[in-house]
């Protein structure tokens, strides 16, 4: 695990910018309301407002980014305002909260931007549970909210917009022959389901945190689309949650809210989930366990009794996560994984030939956003696969199948990622065998996305010219791709099981 996060790929350090900036908008978000006044209620508010404005907005241009960023507080506010005012009414407030946890899941059919007011919307009434807000309260929290959003917006659009001159490319929108409207559909329903269950079990741990486990099942159904890939993010929710305790115990409890050791702390995880959020839920659950720890430290409240009362909250709710995608309105994989290899395969070609138009001399040729889209792709497969690779699952064949697949994939984008630095020097000159290789790449991706069974061309003797020795291994890997997609036990004929 240490390895799959500290050393994946990070074209253009972009997942280190993510998460210094994280650091840097948190912090000041906080100092801001230190100076307005706030109490420290006040203060962890706004710090989370905060880590969820720079964390969940993910439109494809800055400008969107932007004008959901605007939407938050609102979103926030209304909330915030029904869970404090529901605080002494807990049948009301239990409705209330599932409801909140269907409409949000629902909201992603209206894409990246209505997944974050999902998100959002769904913390508000958590942080409102988290800090027992009740009406007299929230004119200060208001204030938090607000200050803590235009701090963070400071940072992300103005102080360090680093994707300001090159758009990042959106976020992969689940294949078109899975129907977006009915997966978001049926997974509100599930949703609620999974949060119902976890709410009522929940409860009969603790009358005080039973909002834990509503959150585990919460976040067990955050990006992903089907069965499988619910399973897995459940295993490794409760997994991430028993390191992290465990890390809490000879760290967080030591430092028993001291405030200085205890804010490093809370640095030290925000970073954490920020630059581990795109390779490793475990990693990043881990980073979220110690945050918590760290905030109900400062808060007073921090015994091991208290962690060991968040492991069991976290089991109940991914159980009722797992239950809900098992027995409810179950959505199977087996197509959207096909889907995810295919686009992946596409976006291999698409980002061959920008780079050998660059290399060409195009001066309008620019691979790195078709670079990012790629890694994003993957990781979908990687998630979508991910049953299949899983320690637990016994099918061998089906496995071994799913991780050479993997592998190859994974060639595939070192080799990308290989000649498009090639491209970027300016030295570099066109090859006329450039075009030849970039047109057997895209016949080799064409024999492999439309179901046929002709054999790849392999390539011979590795040639010397850096561009042309990548694209001699972007070959060979696509060449060995069609054993395992071809077979009769291909990944995408198997993950619906």
């Amino acid at each position: 695990m240490l390895k799959k996060v500290f050393m994946a790929p990070d074209p253009g350090r972009v997942r280190l910018r993510f998460a210094a900036r994280a650091v840097l908008g948190i912090g000041l978000a906080v100092v801001v309301c230190g100076l307005m006044g706030q109490s420290l209620t006040g203060m962890v508010a706004g710090g989370l407002a905060a880590l969820l404005a720079l964390f969940t907005v993910a439109d494809p241009t800055v400008r969107g980014q932007a004008v959901t960023t605007a939407l938050l507080p609102g979103t926030g506010v209304l909330v915030l305002a029904l869970a404090a005012e529901l605080h002494a009414y807990p049948v009301a407030r239990d409705l209330a909260f599932l409801a909140v946890v269907g409409a949000g899941v629902y909201a992603r059919r209206w894409g990246p931007r209505g997944h974050s007011l999902g998100v959002f919307a769904f913390m508000m009434f958590f942080v409102g549970q988290f800090l027992h807000v009740t009406p007299v309260q929230l004119p200060e929290l208001y204030a938090a909210v607000l200050l803590s959003v235009l701090s963070a917006a400071a940072v992300r659009f103005g102080v360090w917009c680093y994707e300001r001159g090159r758009p990042a490319p959106a976020a992969p929108a689940a294949p078109g022959g899975t129907g977006l409207a009915r997966v978001t559909t049926r997974q509100a329903v599930q949703a609620v389901a999974g949060a119902g269950f976890a709410l009522v079990l929940g409860q009969l741990l603790s009358g005080q945190r039973w909002y834990w486990a509503v959150g585990a099942t919460w976040w067990v159904f955050v990006n992903t689309a089907s069965r499988g890939e619910t399973l897995v993010r459940g295993f490794r929710r409760v997994l991430g949650t028993v390191l992290g305790i465990a890390l809490g115990l000879l760290v967080a409890i030591p430092v028993d809210g001291a405030v200085v050791p205890s804010l490093v702390l809370v640095a030290l995880a925000v970073f954490g989930i920020f630059y581990s959020a795109a390779v490793s839920y475990t990693w990043m659950m881990l980073c979220v366990t110690l945050l918590a720890e760290a905030l109900y430290g400062l808060l007073g409240v921090l015994t091991p009794s208290l962690l060991a009362l968040r492991v069991a909250e976290t089991a109940v709710g991914a159980a009722g996560a797992m239950l809900a995608v098992l027995l409810v309105l179950p959505v199977t994989t087996h197509i959207t994984t096909d889907a995810w290899i295919q686009r992946a395969l596409r976006c291999v070609h698409a980002c061959t030939a920008e780079a050998a138009a660059r290399l060409a001399g195009s001066a309008t040729a620019d691979p790195a956003p078709r670079v990012a889209e790629l890694e994003q792709l993957l990781g979908r497969v990687r998630m979508s696969v991910a049953p299949l690779v899983h320690p637990l699952n016994p099918l061998l064949g089906r496995k071994r199948r799913a991780r050479s697949v993997l592998a190859l994939l994974d060639d595939c984008a070192r080799e990308v990622r290989g000649l498009v630095a090639v491209a970027a020097d300016p030295e570099a000159s066109h090859d006329a065998r450039l075009a030849a290789a970039c047109w057997r790449v895209e016949a080799a991706v064409e024999a492999l996305t439309d179901g046929g069974s002709d054999p790849l061309h392999r390539p011979g003797e590795v040639p010397v010219e850096p561009a042309l020795v990548h694209l001699h291994g972007l070959e060979h890997a696509l060449a060995d791709l069609a054993e395992p997609l071809r077979g009769a036990e291909a990944p995408s004929r198997l993950v619906g099981a």
